[in-house]
């Protein structure tokens, strides 16, 4: 597939379930559900899914699809699409913006294309590994060399604790400047675009941080699993600028 073809094709992608989620933000009535995990849904999660899934199989049925709410189809294809309709349902539901659609192409098992998009606050974000853009323009990574100035960003401050190493989670949080919960996806948009400097999640899904790859890459970013690894195969993220990330890792692993 072209570069060009691909970025189109995420677009309508982007878009078309951005229509199906925007009416339901802070929808007072929204009905939440739980997962046999316990993690929330909703029908926007699931309507979102499904448009999108509809409009893969329709204009390249050859092609796999990886979903958080429906699972798993051809995902052996050369070309898969991973899909998570609502990356941050928690904060979705309560009207809080800080969530997204993400979105990845996955050519031969690697990620070759990743979204984020904000249909609330107008926002995709798109890299392709060696540039990333928010509506259109490139952005990058910013430039802070110390951790004591750096801005960290973590989705849940207890799960550090819970599914790594306790200690160094709270010896990193010491040496920054400021640690705040602008987590989910939208964490990652941040560091991305400059906004922030290092973000992390100890546990996750391939649809998770899947997308996250080409974004932080293309934005001149390091992104790895908690211990320095693939993140591709791995299932926690550490993602900041090439200069902090290894301080980062020298401190949050013994």
């Amino acid at each position: 597939m072209k570069h060009s073809e691909i970025e189109q094709f995420v677009r309508e992608l982007a878009f078309l379930s951005g229509d199906v989620i925007r009416p339901y933000f802070a929808k007072r009535d929204l009905k939440v559900d739980h997962k046999l995990d316990e993690s929330p849904v909703t029908e926007a999660d699931r309507r979102a899914e499904l448009v999108m899934r509809e409009l893969i199989r329709d204009r390249y049925p050859n092609h796999g699809i990886i979903g958080e709410e429906f699972g798993s189809e051809n995902e052996d294809a050369p070309f898969v699409w991973v899909l998570d309709p609502i990356d941050g349902t928690r904060p979705f539901t309560v009207g809080c913006p800080l969530f997204g659609t993400l979105i990845c192409l996955l050519e031969n098992g690697r990620p070759v294309f990743g979204a984020v998009h904000n249909p609330v606050l107008s926002q995709l974000l798109t890299g392709d590994n060696s540039v990333t853009t928010l509506n259109g323009d490139p952005v990058s990574v910013g430039n802070t060399s110390k951790l004591e100035e750096a801005t960290l960003l973590v989705s849940n401050l207890e799960s550090p604790e819970l599914y790594q190493n306790g200690e160094k989670w709270r010896t990193l949080s010491s040496r920054v400047e400021s640690v705040f919960t602008w987590g989910d996806c939208y964490g990652y948009l941040l560091v991305a675009s400059g906004g922030a400097d290092i973000m992390v999640d100890p546990i996750m899904n391939p649809w998770d941080l899947l997308a996250l790859v080409p974004i932080i890459r293309g934005a001149g970013g390091v992104i790895t699993d908690w211990q320095g690894g693939d993140p591709v195969v791995g299932n926690s993220i550490i993602a900041s600028n090439p200069v902090i990330h290894p301080q980062v890792l020298a401190i949050l692993n013994p």
